[in-house]
């Protein structure tokens, strides 16, 4: 039992510049990778301040394993960032609070997740991305992290809703998620008291999450429609009668709620649907996006990419069961998520006064913790700017362990960690399969930090060799042609 006191304790180091009024704000909202990654030379644990409000930073990995595992029932989910999200998400696994409805809900949701129930979405899935990505007009220069989103959030739709969702709903949902996503990250930043003023910023981003509610409720209904008769008919999935494998083909993630013993609340259904889309769009969206960019930058990376994807696939359109006969893109991926986040900043609340590695954190203060940051450290990641993918080979990987946390630990771990690496792989192997020349438009991305770390700009070309473009197609069967760009 932890009985800390002021005794016992040593003081707190303050991170130097800050301002009065404001603490460091300025330097959160200027310089915040240079600054969080600074607070390590200060202490394992640094008190800053966000505005009057201070804030406890945690730099060693260790002491972040103790607030997220073994003392995590001192530190509930909670803080500035939460906070914001649960005002307009409501109480998904990513915000609700710790105790019995967390627990309920993760264990209700925790099967939607396993390997083998995301594996019968797998094929949908890759269908879906193959279309939207070899539609993509030749040679013409493209907004990538755009293109990630709205390839992620294409693919989760297929996956949560089933094959049949109406078109009308799919693109609402594209059109509609961009700017959502765009005033949540406005509001997390914000201080509370402006968030709560009637803007017309802030009501339009009201109105936006009502009609994403709305949007939810008709994608939830279609698919409550198409299991009732399934089984009132008595044709479960997984009976191997002939006849449900055309509903197999259409069924979404979300059937598992739908069909639960004890069923969600409306209410619940569409916070966690809410929660599952805007956390399944930025992260996976800006991983890949910076995935691309560094291929582009390192074609020896480029090569063995294709060399795997060719030598597993041998000429064919990519499979399911061809993901695990992947590593190097596994690896390729798992460094784009360490260089470059997801997350930046993350909190926690202290739910009593706490001795963390030696230094006091007050009841109800903030705590926190920077995957970012933890994965920056050379420490555990010599040169840590440096993209090198082979950090993650068996012989090499054992050096960072601890230091990971992408996806956070513990009981609050991210529930789709195992969907998100099959959709990473399916996005990813599908775009090289599909375009054998990425070429880079604009100056190289800077590092933009808000929900999470995304490239400020990044712009490619996507192109075929001559001899396979549907130009070199048209003018091979004798048709007119016009010069691809």
């Amino acid at each position: 039992m932890h009985t800390p006191t002021t005794a016992s304790s040593a003081p707190t180091p303050t991170a130097p510049g800050s301002l009065p009024l404001i603490g460091h704000a300025h330097r959160l909202a200027r310089d915040p990778l240079p600054f969080i990654t600074s607070l390590r030379e200060h202490g394992s644990v640094v008190r800053i301040r966000i505005g009057p409000t201070p804030a406890y930073v945690v730099t060693d990995p260790a002491l972040t394993r103790r607030v997220l595992v073994t003392d995590a029932a001192h530190f509930a989910k909670g803080g500035k960032i939460i906070d914001a999200l649960r005002v307009f998400f409501g109480d998904g696994l990513a915000t609700v609070a710790d105790g019995d409805t967390h627990l309920r809900n993760r264990r209700l949701m925790q099967p939607m997740f396993n390997k083998a129930h995301i594996a019968t979405r797998g094929p949908a899935m890759i269908d879906r991305v193959r279309g939207m990505v070899t539609a993509w007009p030749e040679g013409v220069p493209r907004d990538v992290y755009a293109d990630m989103n709205d390839i992620t959030l294409a693919a989760f739709l297929v996956a949560l809703f089933g094959t049949d969702l109406p078109d009308h709903l799919q693109s609402e949902f594209t059109s509609l998620m961009p700017e959502i996503m765009k005033g949540t990250i406005r509001q997390t930043v914000l201080p509370s008291w402006v968030a709560r003023l009637p803007l017309p910023a802030n009501r339009a981003h009201a109105d936006r999450v009502a009609r994403l509610r709305t949007l939810i409720d008709q994608a939830i209904s279609h698919r409550a429609a198409a299991t009732a008769p399934a089984h009132a008919n008595g044709t479960a999935r997984g009976t191997g009668c002939p006849h449900a494998a055309p509903e197999r083909e259409r069924t979404g993630l979300i059937d598992t709620l739908l069909t639960a013993e004890h069923p969600l609340t409306h209410q619940q259904l569409q916070d966690e649907a809410i929660t599952l889309l805007t956390g399944a769009i930025e992260t996976t969206g800006s991983t890949l996006a910076w995935t691309l960019h560094e291929i582009t930058r390192n074609p020896a990376i480029e090569r063995q990419l294709r060399a795997e994807l060719a030598s597993v696939c041998a000429g064919r359109p990519l499979m399911y069961e061809d993901l695990d006969r992947l590593p190097y893109a596994r690896r390729v991926l798992q460094e784009s998520i360490r260089k470059y986040g997801p997350a930046w900043m993350v909190t926690r609340t202290a739910t009593r006064d706490f001795d963390l590695g030696g230094h006091l954190v007050p009841q109800g203060a903030d705590v926190v913790w920077s995957p970012y940051l933890h994965q920056h450290d050379p420490a555990f990641f010599p040169d840590p700017e440096v993209f090198d993918p082979d950090r993650w080979t068996p012989e090499r990987a054992h050096l960072a362990r601890g230091s990971f946390l992408a996806f956070g630990d513990g009981r609050r771990k991210c529930i789709g960690e195992n969907f998100a690496w099959s959709e990473l792989q399916i996005i990813l192997a599908t775009v090289l399969q599909s375009w054998p020349r990425l070429e880079p438009v604009s100056r190289p991305p800077r590092p933009q930090a808000v929900v999470t770390v995304k490239p400020d700009a990044l712009t490619l070309r996507f192109r075929r060799p001559a001899e396979t473009s549907p130009t070199s197609v048209r003018r091979a069967s004798g048709g007119d042609a016009v010069k691809t760009p």
